[in-house]
């Protein structure tokens, strides 16, 4: 039992390290986005794709991101096929979003609009998303049916210190 001399001191420290917790989680969520880019093929075209993997990356996304080269996108990985949400809070560009199945075949796209956090959901489970520029997959001719190079995704989830093997993904 604590009596009522050593809870305010208690208590104050506890509200202090509460506090410092919740400020490094704050900065970790301000992190600036991954800067690497892996050469990544989907139907005959390679992208330069950041590969956001966790949750805190998968959050973040594309926020405040100002421009993308043409070919440079960012792909995210989830653990298990779902049913998926994208939303553009604090997203500046027009993107088109593409999901894919875990064997790496594009299934979906969809227009996102800058700024709009109406979700833009997939119609069945899959377990990857592929932001691009808007217009990007019409314009390179990459449709539904298009293959995700599953083994460079792979290979690039190892350079990043992720394991591939619990996720499941499929190899071509």
């Amino acid at each position: 039992m604590v009596s009522a001399r050593h809870f305010l001191p208690l208590l104050t420290l506890s509200l202090a390290l509460f506090a410092a917790c919740n400020q490094d989680a704050k900065k970790s969520a301000a992190a600036q986005p991954i800067d690497k880019r892996f050469a990544i093929k989907i139907g005959e075209r390679t992208v330069q794709m950041r590969v956001a993997l966790g949750p805190a990356e998968m959050q973040r996304g594309l926020m405040f991101v100002k421009s993308m080269n043409p070919d440079e996108g960012m792909v995210f990985v989830f653990p298990r096929p779902q049913i998926m949400g994208f939303w553009m809070r604090n997203t500046e560009l027009p993107l088109d979003i593409g999901y894919i199945d875990p064997d790496g075949t594009l299934r979906e796209i969809y227009p996102m609009y800058p700024h709009d956090e109406t979700p833009v959901s997939s119609v069945a489970r899959r377990q990857i998303a592929l932001e691009m520029n808007r217009g990007w997959f019409a314009r390179t001719g990459v449709k539904p049916g298009a293959k995700l190079d599953m083994k460079a995704l792979q290979d690039a989830m190892r350079a990043r210190g992720f394991k591939p093997e619990p996720y499941e993904l499929k190899q071509q």
